[in-house]
């Protein structure tokens, strides 16, 4: 039986909504009663943006998370403006809304952290921390923090790392056939983790598939990696144009290898084997790009 905790690290939907539930409420001590949170003027009509910034275009929806992020920064310190910055940061990397919308919501982010800190997880970076360093790790921006959780979170990162550069894993497609990724070692390889249920997931498929037609004659493979089950993803791919191999993932092997907590997620190793690019959230065809040309794919 999956543990509500096991559910959204799986579920970054979910975890997004578990952020705005902590953003509306405080948590009480035990034989407390809970209390609603009392959010001011000038909090009321942020909080009320971010939950509608999934449905604008994208060209508005960057114009709208960059200035949702300078107005919290603007905001007096506490736990409001930090709740703010981290919801708005968990939806700032769904896309490619421009490096310098992102560089703004990192440094809000790093503000609020600052002014209002997060206790650490069981010893462990708590997840604003990761998410912070994961920002200036893998979206290359320049927000930090003196801070030892972020300090070791960054470490962590590096630690992680390590482990996906040695990953291993042989998996079968829908077809049967298996697939083992140290023996395409000579080919540009794109590991990607989805679901059926993941929106962002479904809306990169496309493009997905666009470059593996575009580059397969040259040595390039797309690995779709799935945890649900045979039937439903059979289903669902009956309405797809999807060439590029879906692979089945039942027992979370190569998720857990990969340290999957959320999707979708994308990794680009090069014709020797070496991770070169990853990607912590959905990506546009541009974006891919990019992340191909780190392997050698132009």
């Amino acid at each position: 039986m999956q543990t509500l905790s096991n559910v959204l690290a799986r579920n970054k939907l979910l975890g997004i909504i578990l952020a705005f539930v902590v953003a509306v409420t405080s948590i009480p001590a035990q034989g407390q009663q809970r209390q609603q949170r009392i959010w001011s003027d000038a909090e009321k009509p942020i909080l009320a943006q971010i939950r509608q910034v999934r449905s604008l275009p994208d060209d508005e929806r960057s114009r709208t998370t960059k200035s949702l992020a300078l107005h919290i920064r603007e905001l007096p310190a506490g736990a409001n403006k930090r709740d703010l910055a981290i919801a708005l940061s968990h939806l700032s990397t769904e896309g490619d809304f421009g490096h310098d919308t992102l560089q703004e919501v990192g440094a809000t982010l790093a503000a609020a952290l600052r002014e209002t800190p997060v206790s650490s997880d069981n010893q462990q970076p708590a997840e604003p921390y990761l998410w912070l360093a994961a920002l200036n790790r893998y979206e290359h921006i320049n927000a930090t923090l003196d801070d030892p959780q972020f300090t070791a979170a960054n470490a962590k990162l590096q630690e992680e790392d390590a482990r996906k550069q040695d990953a291993d894993f042989t998996l079968s497609d829908t077809e049967g056939k298996t697939w083992n990724l140290k023996s395409l070692r000579g080919k540009v390889v794109l590991v990607n983790f989805w679901a059926t249920w993941c929106p962002p997931c479904r809306k990169e498929m496309p493009d997905l598939q666009s470059l593996y037609k575009k580059f397969e004659n040259v040595g390039f493979v797309v690995l779709g990696i799935t945890d649900e089950d045979t039937t439903k993803v059979n289903s669902f791919l009956k309405g797809q144009h999807v060439g590029y191999p879906i692979l089945f993932d039942p027992q979370h092997e190569a998720a857990k290898l990969f340290g999957i907590e959320g999707i979708p997620k994308s990794f680009v190793y090069d014709r020797d084997g070496k991770l070169v690019a990853q990607a912590i959230d959905m990506r546009t065809q541009k974006q891919f790009r990019q992340m191909l040309a780190e392997g050698g794919l132009k």
